[in-house]
């Protein structure tokens, strides 16, 4: 596609980004990296690309990364057949065995590969590196009767996040890629949400931006119009309307927890795009759903 732009054209773009790179050198951007532009092949390249170009253009560049689709696969290859709650994937200890070989091994590779080959200096990691996401099991209320708290496994809520690691590989020119797998006092593997986990992150590097990459085009209402940009209160009335459900919770419930805590932008951004993170930090052209803090 880009051979058909005029060489004048090109300077061009490339010229309407500067006001963003001066804006944002410097600046920690979490991104939470899911969906389809995980399976997707010209989309993980333009993922790679995309992350590398920040990089280098002075942005402190961190990713989180989920793994649903490859978790369901190699569970239904060991005839075990997946279970959520509220969004929340029930985890025994037979299914954290998997996610931690996924997340942890197949797919935190993958994603350092996918970044290296593209030119960047990314490094793997899970929340036992440096016992780095320390969590405790997490208790989910049912949803008709708040004070009943469900089981769901070996499934954590985090209790802290030392951002030092992360901190010293950013000043060292590598990416941090993350698998979201955090670390109990007794040493016990714990199954994190992704989304949750790239929220945290971001509040605690105090993230200029945290962008999580979707399956959708970002917050939809009722008739299935695309909200630009929301506010705590209109996502808390979708909530209680049934408007917002599923695997939609945790990552609206982080997004909203990061902006209240002070990471300036949150993004909910249509993965499916092309070069959906160029569009959404280095141009005015929008590709998903502002969450404002207000």
């Amino acid at each position: 596609m880009s051979e058909n732009i005029p060489p004048q054209a090109k300077a061009g773009i490339l010229a309407e980004a500067l006001p963003y790179i001066k804006r944002f050198h410097g600046k920690t951007i979490v991104i939470k990296y899911g969906g389809n532009a995980m399976t997707d092949e010209n989309l993980k390249q333009c993922f790679a690309r995309d992350v590398v170009l920040l990089k280098l253009v002075g942005m402190n560049v961190v990713v989180v990364h989920g793994g649903g689709p490859q978790i369901e696969h190699l569970l239904k290859r060991v005839g075990k057949k997946g279970e959520f709650v509220q969004g929340m994937r029930v985890t025994d200890a037979e299914t954290m065995e998997v996610v931690e070989m996924v997340l942890g091994g197949q797919v935190n590779k993958e994603v350092v590969n996918l970044i290296n080959q593209a030119g960047g200096k990314a490094v793997g990691l899970t929340g036992k590196d440096g016992s780095f996401i320390r969590a405790k099991k997490l208790l989910m209320p049912h949803k008709d009767n708040p004070e009943d708290m469900i089981d769901i496994g070996q499934v954590g809520d985090i209790v802290a996040i030392d951002p030092s690691l992360i901190s010293l590989l950013d000043t060292g020119a590598f990416i941090p890629v993350i698998a979201p797998i955090g670390v109990g006092s007794e040493g016990e593997t714990y199954n994190i949400n992704a989304d949750v986990v790239a929220g945290k992150i971001a509040e605690v590097l105090k993230a200029e931006k945290l962008v999580l990459l979707t399956n959708t085009p970002g917050v939809l209402d009722e008739q299935g119009k695309l909200l630009t940009g929301i506010t705590p209160k209109q996502i808390d009335d979708m909530v209680a309307a049934g408007t917002l459900s599923g695997g939609m919770l945790p990552k609206i419930g982080s997004a909203l927890d990061a902006a209240r805590s002070g990471v300036k932008g949150v993004h909910i951004i249509d993965g499916r795009v092309e070069h959906a993170l160029l569009l959404e930090i280095l141009t005015d052209e929008g590709v998903g759903t502002l969450i404002k803090s207000k």
